[in-house]
C-alpha cells in the first residue's frame, strides 16, 4: 500500500451503506489512496467465476447474483448491485486496473444459506436498523436525512479518505458493544466465513488487500478469534448444490418498499447524486421539469430558477449542508405542483425511486429455456421493461399473434411478464390487451420453468399435459384446455381432451358441468379465431350440452335456498352463452327447451323462472302474450312475496336490460306495479331488499321515466299488433342494413 495507508498495520477494512453512493465514492478515492494487492467483497463466494462477466460492455447495473438451489430453482437469493453500490464500484476499480487486481467475494457461500432457507420467523427477535441508532443519537429524526448530511453532502475530497470509514467503524463497534448481534443470530456464522477467507488472503497477500462489506460486519471482523473457533461455527451446516448467474434488476426492486431488507428509499435520487459531478440540485430539478413537461404541465426555466432558489433558502433555514430530497420535494410541489401532491406523486414513482432496468451479456450462464425466451423477445420485438406498459395486439397480424402465443405460454408456466386487460380498441375476438411489467423474480419462474423443457414452447405443452393428469375437477381441465388453445398449444390437447372426457364422464353434478362448459365453448371459439384445430372439443362440448339439458330441470327444481338459486341462475346464464357460442341448431334448440320447462315450472325457484323466460323472451321464442300470462302467474296472489320478487329479479334485473324493457312494455310494467301494490305490509318489508337490489340497479334515466310512467298511470289498451309510440309498425329492411358496416367495424370482423 501507499499513500495515507502506507502506514496501517492489517488489511485496510472499509464499512460501508450498501447502496450508497456516498460510501461508494469514499471507497473509490480509499481504493485509489491504498491501492491493495487483492479486494474481498461482501458477496457469495459462488459468484467469483461470473466476476469477469462485471467488465462486460453489455453489463449495465442495476443487475443482481442470483443463486438458486439447482433441485429447486424457487430456493433463491439475490444480491443486488448498482452503479452506485460501494461493492459494485470496488469490483470496477479492481477490473480497470493496468494491472487488474483480484477481487474475490467472501461472504457465507449460497450453498449453506440456501440450504438453510426458511420462512422468516414474524416472532423472531426484533432487529437494530444501525443508522436509525446513530441518527436519533445526532439528533435526527429521520436516518436518511443524517446519512446524506453527514455523508453525502459532503464536498471536495478529504484529506484523509480513510477517516470518514474509521469514524464509522468506531461507531459500529459501539453499537455492537450495546446490542450484540442487533437480532441478526446468524451473522455470527457469515463473519466466520469472512474471517476465514481474509486468513486465506493474508496467506497470499500479505495484510496488502481490502475488504468491503457492511460496516455492520467491521468490528467482527477486526476482533481476535481463533481459526478453530470459526472453524467451530461452521462445521456441520447444511449444504445443496448451487447454481448462480447474473440477471437484470431495477431500481424499484432496490426499493426498501418492495421488500428488500437492505434497501433504500429513493434510489433514483442515489444514482442521480453519485452520477452527477456538479450542482446536483439544478440538475435534479430539470430532469423534474422535463418530466412534468412530458405529462402536459407548463413547467418554464423559471420555474426550474426558482425551485432552486427555494430548495437553497429551505436548506439554509434548516442548517443543512445543501439541499436534499426533502427540500428538492418541497420545492417542486410549491413552484412545479401549484401545491399538489398527485404530480409530485409522479416525480417520486418516476425520479425518486425510478423504472431503471439493468442488462447483463449475452455470454451470461442462464438456462436453456432463458435463452429460448431471449431469443423470442427480440423476434418479436417485445422488450422487456421496469415499467408498466400497455400492448394493444390485432391477432390477425402474424407478429402480434405470435407475440400474443408467447405471453399466454409463460402465462401457463407462472411466468406473469404480461396480465390481459380489458381492451380500449375494440371489443372483436380479434383483439388484446396486455399490461406488460419485467420483474427480477421473473428470472427466478424462468428458472423454475426450465424443469418442463428447453424451449417455452415444449415447457409449456408439457406443463399443460401435467396439468391435465393432476386435475381433480372438471372445470380445471376445461379453463386449461381455454389456455392450450390461446396459447397455440396443439400438443397438448390430446393429453388435456383425455382427462377431460375423463372426469366429465364421471361428474354427475351439474353445477360443475354447467361451469365448465362456457370454457370449452370459447375455447372453440379462439380455435376459429387463431386458425387452431379446436374440432376435437366440439364433440366434447356437445356431449356435455347434453348432459346438462337432461339433468338441469330437475335439480332446479330439487328445493333450492335462496342462495343456491341464485347460483343456479348464474350457470343458466352461462350455459345460455355457450350454447350461443356453440353456434349449432341442435343444441340451440335443445336448450330452448329446457328455458321453456323452467319458465313454466312453478315448483323451479322464481328467480330462475324469472330468468328463463327473459332469455327465451330476448331469443323471440316467448311471444308477448305467453310472457304477460308468466308474469301473471308469478305475480298473482296465490305466489309467495318472496319467490314473485325473485321471479322479477331473474327477468327485469339491471344487467339484462329489464328496466328498458319495462319502460317500452307499459302491460309487463303495469303488472309489475299491480303486484308492488298488492303485496302485505309485513311481506313487502321482508322482500324490500331484493326489490331494491332490482330496481335500485337500474340506470338514472331508467329510473325517471319508469316513475313518469307509473306516476302518469296505465295508457289505454294498446291496439293488437301496433307498435309502441315512436316505433314504427314493422322492421325497415334497408335501415337495419345501413348499420352492418359500422357493427363490423365495432367488432373488428372480417368485411364481406
Amino acid at each position: 500500500m501507499s499513500g495515507p495507508a502506507a502506514g496501517r498495520r492489517g488489511p485496510l477494512l472499509l464499512g460501508v451503506r450498501h447502496h450508497g453512493p456516498g460510501s461508494a465514492r469514499a471507497v473509490r478515492a480509499a481504493l485509489d489512496a491504498a491501492r491493495p494487492a487483492a479486494v474481498l467483497i461482501e458477496g457469495p463466494p459462488e459468484g467469483d467465476a461470473l466476476l469477469p462477466l462485471a467488465a462486460d460492455p453489455g453489463m449495465r447495473p442495476p443487475v443482481a447474483l442470483l443463486a438458486h438451489a439447482a433441485d429447486d430453482p424457487g430456493r433463491a437469493a439475490f444480491w443486488p448491485l448498482a452503479a452506485f453500490s460501494p461493492e459494485w464500484v470496488a469490483l470496477r476499480w479492481a477490473q480497470q486496473q493496468d494491472e487488474p487486481v483480484p477481487v474475490r467475494f467472501i461472504d457465507l457461500p449460497a450453498a449453506h444459506a440456501l440450504a438453510a432457507q426458511t420462512a422468516p420467523d414474524a416472532a423472531g427477535p426484533v432487529r437494530v436498523d444501525p443508522l436509525a441508532v446513530l441518527a436519533e443519537t445526532a439528533g435526527y429524526d429521520d436516518p436518511e436525512r443524517w446519512w446524506e448530511d453527514v455523508v453525502e453532502h459532503r464536498g471536495g475530497a478529504p484529506a484523509d479518505p480513510l477517516a470518514a470509514f474509521e469514524a464509522l467503524a468506531e461507531a459500529m463497534a459501539t453499537l455492537r458493544e450495546t446490542y450484540g448481534d442487533g437480532g441478526h443470530p446468524r451473522d455470527a456464522v457469515r463473519e466466520a466465513h469472512m474471517r476465514r477467507c481474509m486468513r486465506a488472503a493474508r496467506r497470499e497477500f500479505g495484510d496488502g488487500y481490502a475488504v468491503v462489506c457492511g460496516a455492520w460486519h467491521v468490528p467482527a471482523l477486526r476482533a481476535k478469534t481463533t481459526a478453530a473457533a470459526d472453524r467451530a461455527l461452521l462445521t456441520g451446516l447444511p449444504k445443496t448444490r448451487v447454481e448462480t448467474t447474473w440477471v437484470p434488476w431495477t431500481h424499484r426492486r432496490l426499493a426498501r418498499a418492495g421488500g428488500y431488507g437492505a434497501g433504500i428509499t429513493s434510489p433514483g435520487w442515489y444514482a442521480h447524486l453519485f452520477a452527477a459531478r456538479d450542482r446536483p440540485v439544478e440538475r435534479w430539478l430539470t430532469r423534474v421539469a422535463g418530466l412534468l413537461r412530458e405529462e402536459d404541465r407548463h413547467v418554464s426555466p423559471a420555474h426550474v430558477i426558482e425551485a432552486v432558489r427555494l430548495a437553497g433558502t429551505l436548506a439554509a433555514v434548516r442548517g443543512r449542508p445543501v439541499a436534499g430530497l426533502t427540500e428538492t420535494l418541497e420545492a417542486v410541489r410549491a413552484v412545479m405542483c401549484d401545491g399538489s401532491d398527485v404530480p409530485l406523486a409522479l416525480v417520486e414513482d418516476r425520479l425518486v425511486v425510478g423504472d431503471v432496468l439493468g442488462e447483463v451479456p449475452d455470454g451470461t450462464p442462464v438456462v436453456p429455456l432463458q435463452r429460448d425466451l431471449t431469443r423470442r423477445q427480440r423476434s418479436l420485438r417485445l422488450k422487456a421493461e421496469a415499467r408498466e406498459r400497455e400492448l394493444e395486439l390485432d391477432l390477425r397480424k402474424d407478429t402480434d399473434a405470435a407475440r400474443s402465443l408467447l405471453l399466454h405460454r409463460l402465462r401457463l408456466l407462472g411466468i406473469d411478464w404480461g396480465t390481459p386487460a380489458a381492451s380500449r380498441a375494440g371489443t372483436g375476438t380479434f383483439r388484446e390487451t396486455w399490461r406488460l411489467r419485467w420483474e427480477p423474480e421473473l428470472s427466478v419462474r424462468v428458472a423454475e420453468a426450465g424443469i418442463w423443457g428447453t424451449t417455452v414452447v415444449a415447457a409449456a405443452t408439457a406443463k399443460a399435459e401435467a396439468d391435465a393428469a393432476g386435475a381433480a375437477e372438471l372445470g380445471e381441465v376445461t379453463a386449461l384446455a381455454e389456455r392450450c388453445l390461446l396459447a397455440g398449444l396443439s400438443g397438448a390437447l390430446p393429453a388435456v381432451l383425455r382427462a377431460l372426457a375423463d372426469l366429465a364422464a364421471l361428474d354427475a353434478d351439474v353445477a360443475r358441468l354447467a361451469k365448465a362448459l362456457p370454457a370449452l365453448a370459447r375455447s372453440l371459439r379462439y380455435g376459429d379465431v387463431r386458425g387452431t384445430d379446436a374440432s376435437a372439443l366440439r364433440t366434447v362440448a356437445g356431449g356435455l350440452a347434453e348432459r346438462i339439458c337432461v339433468a338441469l330441470p330437475p335439480a332446479c327444481a330439487a328445493g333450492l335456498d335462496a342462495d343456491a338459486a341464485g347460483e343456479m341462475r348464474g350457470h343458466v346464464d352461462g350455459v345460455h352463452g355457450a350454447v350461443d357460442l356453440l353456434d349449432e341448431d341442435g343444441p340451440r334448440e335443445r336448450w330452448a327447451a329446457v328455458l321453456g320447462v323452467l319458465a313454466g315450472r312453478d315448483t323451479v325457484p322464481g328467480v330462475i323462472r324469472g330468468r328463463a323466460a327473459r332469455l327465451l323472451l330476448d331469443d323471440g321464442r316467448l311471444p308477448a302474450e305467453e310472457t304477460a300470462r308468466l308474469m301473471g302467474l308469478s305475480l298473482s296472489p296465490a305466489a309467495a312475496p318472496a319467490d314473485a320478487a325473485g321471479w322479477i329479479e331473474g327477468f327485469a334485473g339491471a344487467a339484462s336490460g329489464g328496466g328498458t324493457l319495462l319502460v317500452h312494455d307499459e302491460r309487463l310494467l303495469g303488472l309489475v306495479d299491480a303486484w308492488l301494490t298488492g303485496v302485505p305490509e309485513a311481506a313487502f318489508i321482508a322482500v324490500l331488499p331484493l326489490l331494491r337490489r332490482t330496481f335500485g340497479a337500474y340506470e338514472p334515466g331508467v329510473k325517471r321515466s319508469l316513475g313518469e310512467l307509473v306516476r302518469r298511470g296505465p295508457s289505454a289498451e294498446p291496439v293488437r299488433g301496433a307498435a309502441p309510440a315512436g316505433f314504427a309498425p314493422a322492421l325497415d329492411p334497408v335501415r337495419a342494413d345501413a348499420v352492418l358496416p359500422v357493427v363490423r367495424l365495432r367488432l373488428a370482423g372480417p368485411a364481406g
